[in-house]
Formats: structure tokens, sequence, C-alpha cells
């Protein structure tokens, strides 16, 4: 939703070093969930002698966690691309921005932990951890991009996450295969970006 407003609002702030605080503190949580991610791939332990075989064995092992590392990185790097959208064309800010904004982050920043029981537990109960945890993120995110009024397919992530809770019962590795849909927005509508960005007007950023 699109408010305009035609006088300054005492609840919205245009100063740039605030706005820019907003942005850089968040690609900052972003970029700490990444790091965080690939610390949680972690070889057992091995002998000092270890053979090429108990290396290679062992390497093998952790594949679970390969798999989880990168559909995390994926998954983070779409939501910070949505962040990014729904930021693109703000020039004012307020309170309820902010909080909206640490409330996501907060889920962003917790992010490393389901990733890390999925790949040490890829059972029923771990994939539904897992996929609630990114839906909650993809929720927060639309939220967020419905008060920005920004455009975009922000309900789509969290829409295949939440759905893939139930096929999860039935089956935890069709549940995660169902997981690559969320890039389907990508190839589905590329032009989706252009025209958003020639129809949204943020000349402020909603109710304050």
């Amino acid at each position: 939703m699109r408010i305009n407003i035609t006088k300054r609002s005492p609840l919205l702030f245009d100063d740039e070093t605030g706005l820019e605080r907003i942005i850089f503190f968040s690609d900052a949580v972003f970029a700490i969930a990444i790091t965080l991610l690939a610390l949680e791939i972690r070889l057992p332990s091995l002998p000092a002698q270890a053979t090429n075989a108990q290396l290679l064995a062992a390497l093998g092992a952790l594949g679970p966690r390969y798999l989880s590392y990168a559909i995390s990185f994926l998954v983070i790097g779409l939501l910070w691309l949505g962040h990014h959208r729904a930021f693109r064309h703000v020039h004012q800010y307020s309170n309820r921005l902010i909080f909206l904004n640490i409330l996501f982050l907060l889920v962003i920043g917790f992010l490393p932990f389901p990733t890390a029981v999925i790949g040490e537990f890829g059972n029923a109960v771990g994939t539904i951890f897992y996929a609630a945890a990114m839906a909650a993120a993809g929720l927060l995110l639309a939220l967020l991009g419905r008060y920005l009024g920004a455009e975009g397919h922000f309900l789509w992530m969290p829409a295949v996450f939440l759905l893939s809770i139930p096929l999860a019962l039935w089956s935890p590795d069709a549940a995660k295969y169902a997981w690559l849909l969320i890039m389907l927005p990508v190839f589905w509508h590329p032009a989706a970006e252009t025209r958003g960005a020639r129809r949204v007007d943020h000349g402020s950023v909603g109710r304050g």
C-alpha cells in the first residue's frame, strides 16, 4: 500500500545518515548470518596422521551440511535481494520502519541455528523447524515490503516453505526438493523489478 504525504510529518525522518545506518546495519546482519553458516561445517575428530581414505570419508560424511549451507546461503541471499528492493526507493523512514526492520533482522540472525539443525538432523522435525524459520523470515520481509509499498513476489518464498511443512510429515526429502521452487520468481518474471522501479514512489514510507 502506497501512502503519499504532501507535507512533512513529525513521525518521518529524512536525514540521509539515519537511513544509511539502517541499511548498513541490515547488510552487516546479513553478512554475519551468512558467515556463521560456514562456521557450522566442521570436520569430525580425526587422528593427526589420518589417511587419505579417512579424510575423504570424513569430508563425504558432511554432505548434509554442505547441502544445508547451500540452501541457506541461497535463501538468505534472496532475502537480502528482497530487502534491497524494498529499500531501493526509500528516502524517509520512521520509528515503525526501524522496528519492523529489527524484527526481520532478528530472524535473519537466527537462521544459522536451524541450518545447523537440519544439517545434523534431516528428519521430519528438523525439516519442519527449518522451514518454519525460513517462512518466518519471508513473512517478515513481506510485511516490511508491504509497509514500504514495494512491489515484488514477497509472499512466494514463505508460501513455499509453509506448504513444505505438511509435505515434510510425509517425506522430508520431498519437502527439501520443494524448496527449489523459491527460485521460480527469479526466472518467471524478471521484468517485475523494472516495473516496480518505475511505479513505486517512496516520498514516504507509509504511516509513521
